[in-house]
């Protein structure tokens, strides 16, 4: 479904990955850990679309993205959730949920009350929430919310970056949940994570080095 194969990142003169390739089946869930500056990031970035420049081959679904923008990437069934979430603070979340709601990128047209109810299964506790607004909400709940506004894009595919981070355990529970349930009905991901919640039940676990690919671990 994705392939990466050579990929090579920099900040301008600052080389940040080094010839990195993996892939990611239909439906499997592939966990990316490293330390804090191995990558992550950059890689995840750079198969959207955003931030570095790139060399090396990028196929999501046999179609090659290296010269595609992010939106284009986007609209192919990427769904990217980053670190900061990025929401509308003034809107409730609803309203965030509603912005992002178009038709699906396979062609199936799923429409805003179909998505809205099944972001809302995925995540319950946004039911309640629906008339709040996002700067009201806590960091934990402001990740379900970035989450689920990226699964109203109607996306084949999922990259998210941290989504565990800095979270209340109880709430990182309820969000590793969502995904494994995604997962079963299935959805792929890659997700940079360093939770040990969500890579007991990948695929694969992928650790980056210095901005290189290390190991390849099945749990």
């Amino acid at each position: 479904m994705l392939e990466v194969n050579g990929l090579s990142a920099w900040y301008g003169a600052a080389q940040a990955l080094f010839g990195v390739s993996l892939s990611v089946g239909p439906g499997e869930l592939v966990v990316l850990e490293g330390l804090n500056g191995a990558g992550k990031s950059t890689l995840l970035r750079s198969i959207i679309g955003l931030g570095p420049q790139v060399r090396g081959v990028l196929l999501f679904q046999g179609q090659a993205l290296a010269h595609l923008p992010a939106h284009t990437r986007a609209r192919l069934g990427l769904g990217y959730v980053p670190e900061d979430r990025r929401l509308f603070a003034d809107l409730t979340v609803l309203e965030n949920l509603l912005v992002a709601q178009r038709t699906a990128a396979t062609g199936a047209a799923p429409t805003a009350a179909q998505q809205l109810e099944q972001v809302v299964v995925l995540f319950p506790a946004l039911k309640s929430m629906l008339k709040r607004r996002a700067l009201e909400m806590s960091g934990g709940e402001q990740q379900m919310l970035s989450i689920a506004r990226t699964l109203m894009t109607s996306p084949a595919m999922l990259l998210l970056d941290e989504p565990c981070e800095g979270i209340a355990p109880v709430l990182v529970e309820s969000i590793v949940e969502a995904l494994l349930l995604l997962k079963r009905q299935g959805m792929a991901m890659l997700v940079a994570e360093q939770n040990a919640l969500l890579a007991a039940h990948a695929d694969r676990v992928i650790t980056l080095v210095a901005g290189q690919t290390g190991a390849y671990l099945t749990p």
